[in-house]
């Protein structure tokens, strides 16, 4: 039957060929959106790892993740510096990265920091940042930029910018009197890193010396070279990324910080803040994955159209069968067998489409959105969508071949005029 069941499925290779181009689209299209959703969700919930909490101000543990991680929004108050000290002298504490936000350049955040970013952030899989061009802060004017903002602006080493005041993609009052010097340029991350330009705590309270209670003083301002004499320390900062040097002491270091008698800080687990907030956005995934599944209940439908059609055309064919032996039941396998091996032969195909896809479009992927997309072998989610349309396969061709195992030898030898 297999053979019989192939041989006319090459004598109508047209029409079988539909069937099987409808099935691979189908294919190719879930596996590779569930691929892409599985690792859009494992990209976003690793934006920051390697940090064992994330202190700010006492508000919400998504705010504080978005401002402090993804750059949106503001926070509710800054941390003072005395707090930083505290909370950096713990015993259990291994390492702390303070950030210091509040000005933009051009629509992108400017974020206030030290070297020790660039050493501690880990982002992924424990990936550590790494520049391309450059160096780290070595002058108090210096700045490291992200990928996206040199690309999009078109910077490169020792470009002058200016920092605005706020947050706005229009900078009405600007920090023109203290211009910054590019320093460095990161390797791309497809984090939000990318879209932030990176400065000293120290360069934070230098473009701010001329400035009292947020508004410019009237004259010639400091000049560059003073300013690099002065006392530059921080009096605050807006949140801090903390490092610990045992993650058994995470929860307990939590509740001290939550507890801080000082001032009232909240301190949250990164991990936990991702998969809350990506609870929230994530609607989107469950969108793509019912748009996939929509092609393929299409692609079956296409096939069982394709069967029927057909069975009009093959009716002198089936009565020949009838006619050399064939019982009904035979036709019935036959019409299954032949939606079985048009839809094994579509998954095959589909599955190979679907690498190649994984293949031209992963560095694309990683390059534009961050989204790593590597080609791993099919997991147990594949092999249950696959085993399903096979199955569904085989189910799309059980109307047709019911209606061709009614066929009786009289009606398929009959001349209709």
């Amino acid at each position: 039957m297999f053979g019989i069941a192939w041989k006319s499925l090459r004598n109508r290779w047209p029409t079988a060929l539909l069937a099987i181009l409808a099935i691979v689209m189908s294919v190719a299209l879930i596996l590779t959106v569930e691929k892409i959703r599985r690792d859009a969700r494992s990209s976003f919930t690793q934006t920051v790892s390697g940090t064992d909490l994330i202190v700010g101000a006492r508000s919400g543990a998504v705010q504080l993740l978005l401002y402090s991680v993804f750059r949106i929004g503001n926070a509710t108050n800054n941390i003072s510096w005395e707090s930083v000290q505290d909370i950096e002298q713990r015993p259990a504490v291994d390492w702390l990265v303070p950030l210091s936000l509040g000005d933009s350049h051009q629509g992108f955040r400017v974020v206030g920091t030290d070297n020790r970013f660039f050493e501690h952030f880990r982002y992924g899989d424990e990936r550590s940042l790494i520049l391309t061009e450059g160096r780290q802060f070595d002058d108090v004017f210096d700045t490291v930029i992200g990928s996206e903002v040199a690309e999009q602006l078109g910077y490169s080493l020792g470009q002058s910018i200016v920092v605005a005041h706020g947050t706005g993609n229009v900078g009405l009052m600007e920090h023109d009197q203290q211009p910054f010097k590019v320093s460095g340029i990161l390797a791309r991350t497809g984090t939000p890193v990318d879209r932030a330009v990176h400065v000293s705590l120290e360069g934070i309270e230098a473009m701010h010396v001329d400035w009292r209670s947020g508004t410019k003083v009237r004259g010639e301002g400091t000049s560059a070279d003073t300013i690099r004499t002065m006392q530059l320390e921080p009096t605050a900062v807006t949140a801090l990324l903390v490092g610990l040097k045992s993650r058994g002491t995470v929860f307990r270091e939590q509740r001290a910080i939550n507890t801080y008698t000082a001032e009232p800080l909240l301190a949250i687990l990164p991990g936990v803040a991702l998969q809350e907030l990506w609870g929230l956005v994530g609607v989107a995934e469950n969108a793509l994955f019912i748009v996939s599944v929509s092609v393929v209940v299409c692609g079956l439908i296409n096939l069982v159209s394709v069967l029927l059609a057909g069975l009009n055309e093959r009716r002198r064919e089936m009565a020949i069968l009838r006619s050399a032996g064939a019982r009904p039941l035979h036709v019935f396998l036959l019409l299954c067998i032949e939606s079985t091996l048009l839809t094994i032969v579509g998954v095959v195909l589909g599955l190979a489409l679907h690498y190649l896809l994984t293949l031209v479009g992963g560095q694309w992927l990683q390059h534009r959105y961050g989204i790593s997309v590597a080609l791993a072998l099919p997991g147990r989610s594949d092999l249950l969508i696959l085993a399903s349309i096979v199955a569904a396969g085989l189910l799309a061709g059980l109307l047709p071949a019911f209606s061709a195992y009614r066929k009786s030898l009289a009606d398929g030898m009959a001349q209709r005029l």
